[in-house]
């Protein structure tokens, strides 16, 4: 357990963006532990691209500091530069990777004696000694991957990231930072001034004096991460919401028949089960694989059964369950019909 104490100023300033450098780097960490199986739904299918392209792609060689440094033996704290703090609340991956390739020395060396004060390990020599050439190809290894294993899916993937900011910053300005550090996702533990995240080690954090930065990545698959190098930031990355827009395959093959959707018809059942947490209709079109309109026929529908509700917040509509709703889905939790009624009615059909 990695234990991080915040200070009073660290956790009322308390920030969240996105990194699209993080949102790699998590892959490829996902990618790296789940090298010897197939990667859990809904990561299956972009972990399988992920793993053609590294195996298939010379520039992409670079990366594998990252195996090393993230692998399935990982256990001890590792320099933040090779996954930086975002320089703005949503920077492009442009960005991100133009700020490592131009990585000071003076930076490198602190990070490395800080991480590695027994002696520098082998594959990290050359980022030390030949920093510019081992720098710049790197750059070029997370230019490449992003190119091709993740811009293919990013535009829903920034959708569903920017709701994530919109929820959270909701939440931040009404309910205060308390209320978003209880209900990050991934087991976070929060007990004022005391956040605690599970990890296999065991640590304690300072950060009286830093500002706390939130972010969220899809790819995170439950794990949650803290910078330890930055003197002015505490960075925690989640588990953001809506992974399930990774799939491309929603649902299991086998399922029992759902008496909700027998009940208000397949599609209400479905956006109705979505709204966990409250979204827009293009996050939730794009976590279903329905157009828009068909999510928004449906909402429509639920908004005049009262199962639903709507708020504006900015230019963005929200919509959200109401009491009535949770009501349906505690009383027909999905796949809640016996085997034997499955069996009957396949009999009777």
């Amino acid at each position: 357990m990695i234990r991080i104490q915040l200070g009073e100023s660290a956790v009322d300033r308390t920030r969240i963006a996105i990194s699209p450098l993080s949102e790699l780097v998590a892959g490829l960490e996902l990618v790296h532990r789940e090298r010897a199986r197939q990667a859990p739904w809904p990561y299956t299918d972009w972990a399988e691209h992920a793993r053609e392209v590294l195996r298939t792609v010379p520039e992409t060689v670079p990366l594998r500091v990252y195996a090393h440094l993230y692998g399935a033996e990982h256990a001890r704290p590792t320099p933040d530069l090779f996954t930086p703090i975002p320089p703005t609340a949503r920077p492009s991956l442009a960005e991100q990777v133009e700020l490592m390739r131009q990585t000071p020395h003076a930076v490198v060396e602190q990070q490395f004696a800080k991480h590695y004060p027994d002696g520098l390990p082998d594959f990290l020599v050359p980022y030390l000694h030949d920093r510019d050439r081992a720098f710049g190809r790197l750059a070029d290894a997370l230019t490449a991957f992003g190119e091709l294993a993740i811009a293919p899916y990013w535009p829903v993937m920034r959708t569903v990231l920017d709701e994530e900011m919109l929820l959270r910053a909701r939440t931040l300005a009404a309910h205060g930072p308390d209320a978003v550090l209880a209900n990050l996702r991934g087991d976070a533990e929060w007990d004022r001034p005391v956040l605690s995240l599970p990890k296999r080690r065991e640590s304690v954090l300072v950060a009286h004096d830093q500002r706390l930065l939130l972010v969220p990545l899809i790819l995170a698959q439950d794990k949650l991460t803290c910078s330890t190098d930055h003197a002015e930031i505490q960075m925690v990355t989640y588990q953001a919401r809506g992974a399930a827009v990774l799939a491309h395959k929603k649902t299991p093959s086998r399922r029992s028949p759902d008496r909700l959707a027998q009940l208000i018809g397949p599609g209400r059942a479905a956006v109705l089960r979505a709204l966990g947490e409250p979204s827009t209709t293009t996050v939730l079109a794009a976590s279903l694989g329905l157009s828009p309109s068909t999510v928004s026929e449906q909402l429509t529908s639920l908004l005049e059964t009262g199962a639903v509700d709507r708020s504006r917040t900015g230019r963005h509509v929200l919509y959200g369950l109401t009491p009535a709703g949770r009501a349906l889905i505690t009383l027909f939790p999905e796949d809640s019909v016996s085997t034997e009624t499955v069996e009957r009615q396949d009999h009777d059909s």
